[in-house]
């Protein structure tokens, strides 16, 4: 099983790629987050596989989040 993790600030973005990856038998989001520094907590505290991160956000962004992340949690 992989586990997902899905960051964007569109929420219809954030939707319909639930709605793709569901036709996976073997993944499963298992969260999401609408701005980079949510996005943080949120693999912070459920540990996906894998992070699909937009990169272009208020605040901050996905380039930012994923380098904290990557300091954290490689």
């Amino acid at each position: 099983m992989i586990d997902i993790v899905l960051v964007d600030d569109h929420r219809v973005v954030v939707e319909g790629l639930k709605l793709l990856i569901q036709a996976f038998p073997d993944v499963t989001v298992v969260g999401s987050a609408n701005d980079g520094a949510e996005g943080v907590d949120v693999v912070l505290a459920l540990t996906p596989d894998v992070v699909l991160m937009d990169l272009s956000m208020p605040g901050m962004d996905g380039v930012e989040a994923t380098r904290r992340i990557a300091e954290v949690a490689p």
